[in-house]
């Protein structure tokens, strides 16, 4: 008998378990969904950099603004450099030269480095520039020049506005007189 004293009070748990299981209230109703987020448009891609036809709009440090553009007839040195690089000091006197001898040539300086105006001062007195040139930012360099791999680099732009050649490290007026009489010769 002790069996059965501890069988029916387990027998009805079970039962009043299996009585509310069976009466069960009615679910709620499932929360309406939750509204999608806004997604913004992305930006439009800027565009793609012309590699070989470059547009250059700087403000310069002196001279006001210098627009690629308005030198086509010319030929152009872009040249990247910057105060703390050795190779870019031996260029500028040469292609300050190059530039004041060649009726046919402009040459514009691309200052690559974070500098205040105040330490370019004193350089410039240290080492005069006889050309434009602008201060460009490193995080945002010109688009159709993109990232210098190293410093110097030299881009000798046609008179058509065509890229002719990028100099990767340093170069000098004779190299880029070399080129252009080249490309004079080629000329039809």
């Amino acid at each position: 008998m002790p069996e059965i004293r501890f069988f029916l009070p387990a027998l009805a748990c079970a039962g009043a378990l299996l009585a509310t299981a069976c009466d069960r209230a009615p679910a709620p109703e499932a929360a309406a969904p939750a509204p999608a987020p806004v997604v913004e448009p992305a930006p439009a891609p800027a565009p793609a950099p012309n590699l070989e036809f470059p547009s250059l709009v700087v403000e310069t440090w002196d001279d006001g603004p210098f627009d690629l553009a308005a030198h086509r007839g010319k030929w152009v040195v872009v040249n990247f450099w910057a105060t703390w690089c050795a190779p870019c000091l031996k260029e500028i006197p040469d292609l300050a030269e190059f530039d004041a001898a060649r009726e046919d040539v402009q040459v514009v300086g691309l200052a690559y480095e974070e500098i205040e105006r105040a330490d370019m001062e004193a350089f410039l007195k240290e080492h005069p520039i006889a050309y434009p040139f602008a201060i460009v930012d490193v995080t945002a360099p010109p688009a159709d020049f993109g990232t210098p791999p190293g410093l110097p680099m030299t881009v000798l732009v046609a008179p058509d506005g065509k890229v002719v050649k990028k100099f990767f490290g340093p170069t000098t007026s004779a190299a880029l007189g070399e080129l252009i009489a080249e490309a004079g010769k080629a000329a039809p």
